[in-house]
C-alpha cells in the first residue's frame, strides 16, 4: 500500500508520495514512488504511482519510449508533447500497454492489474494542469471544485485537504497541508511509510528546485508531527462537553423530545407502549 497526493493551485503544484511497498508483515521495502521529468524551460512534469509495484515500474519504464502516432508529424512523446493533455495520453498508453503485456500473466496467476497515478505539470505555452490516471488508462482532469487528488490509502489524509485547500491556497501552507495529510495517514495505518518525497512546482517556473526527501531525520517533519498531534488535542479540549441536562448550556445536547423516549415493557394489562 501506499498514499500520494497531488495538488492544483493558482500558485503551483505540490506532490508528495511515501515510499513504502509490503507483500505481508514480514516483507517490507522501500521504493520511490515518484518520478520527475524536467527539461528547464520547456516543461516540468511529475508521476506519483500507487498499486502494483511491478505494473508501476513497468509503466515509468513503457513511458520513456512510449510514442502516439500524429499523422504526417513525428510521433508524440512526452518529451515533445505540446501539451500536458497529449503528455497524459502519452501515459495512459503505456498503461494499456503494459496491461496487453502483463495483464493475461497475471489474471492467470489471481493477480489483479492494479494502478493508478497522478500526473500533473506543466508544458511551456499553456498553464498548469493536473490528471488522475486509471488502471485501464483512461483519465480525469483537476478542476477548481476539486483541486486535488489522491492515490493508495487516502481516507486517513483526506479531512484536512478538504478542509483546508481551496485554488487560492499559498504553495507552502499547501505543502504544509499535504504533509499533515500524511502524517495522519501515518498514524494510522502501517502500510504507509517514511521517506516521503515532496515536490512542490511554481506557477510557470517550468522547473522546480524544491524537492526533498524526507526522512525520520528530517526537523521540519518531525516538528509537524509532533505539533500537529498537540494542536489538536488543544483544540479537542476546548470544546465543550456535552450538556445532558441542557439549563444554561448555550449548546445542549439534548433538548425535550419524545422520540427519544425508550420502548418499555408492558406491566399490566392494557398498558400500551409508549
Amino acid at each position: 500500500m501506499t498514499y500520494c497526493v497531488g495538488i492544483k493551485l493558482d500558485a503551483g503544484l505540490v506532490f508528495l508520495s511515501d515510499s513504502r511497498t509490503n507483500a505481508g508483515l514480514d516483507a517490507i521495502s522501500t521504493f520511490r514512488k515518484m518520478i520527475v521529468y524536467e527539461q528547464p524551460g520547456e516543461r516540468f512534469m511529475v508521476l506519483l504511482s500507487a498499486g502494483n509495484l511491478s505494473i508501476s515500474q513497468s509503466v515509468r519504464e513503457m513511458l520513456q519510449v512510449e510514442k502516439l502516432d500524429n499523422g504526417d508529424k513525428p510521433p508524440i512523446t512526452i518529451w515533445n508533447a505540446e501539451s500536458l493533455f497529449d503528455a497524459v495520453r502519452v501515459l495512459g498508453s503505456a498503461v494499456r500497454r503494459v496491461y496487453e503485456q502483463d495483464g493475461p500473466s497475471l489474471k492467470a496467476a489471481g493477480v489483479d492489474f492494479n494502478a493508478s497515478m497522478i500526473f500533473g505539470g506543466q508544458v511551456k505555452g499553456e498553464a498548469m494542469r493536473l490528471f488522475l490516471v486509471y488502471s485501464a488508462g483512461n483519465f480525469i482532469e483537476a478542476t477548481r471544485e476539486t483541486p486535488f487528488f489522491q492515490v493508495g490509502e487516502s481516507k486517513y489524509g483526506k479531512p484536512i485537504l478538504d478542509r483546508v485547500l481551496t485554488p487560492d491556497t499559498p504553495l507552502e501552507e499547501a505543502a504544509k497541508c499535504a504533509l499533515v495529510s500524511m502524517d495522519s495517514t501515518l498514524k494510522s495505518n502501517l502500510s504507509v511509510g517514511l521517506p516521503l518525497d515532496l515536490a512542490v512546482y511554481q506557477r510557470d517556473a517550468l522547473q522546480s528546485s524544491r524537492l526533498v526527501c524526507i526522512d525520520e531525520h528530517n526537523p521540519y517533519f518531525h516538528m509537524i508531527r509532533a505539533t500537529w498531534g498537540q494542536r489538536l488535542r488543544q483544540v479537542f479540549e476546548s470544546i465543550d462537553d456535552p450538556q445532558w441536562n441542557g439549563g444554561a448550556a448555550a449548546n445542549p445536547l439534548c433538548v425535550p423530545d419524545a422520540r427519544h423516549a425508550p420502548l418499555r415493557k408492558i406491566t399490566h394489562p392494557g398498558e400500551r407502549l409508549i
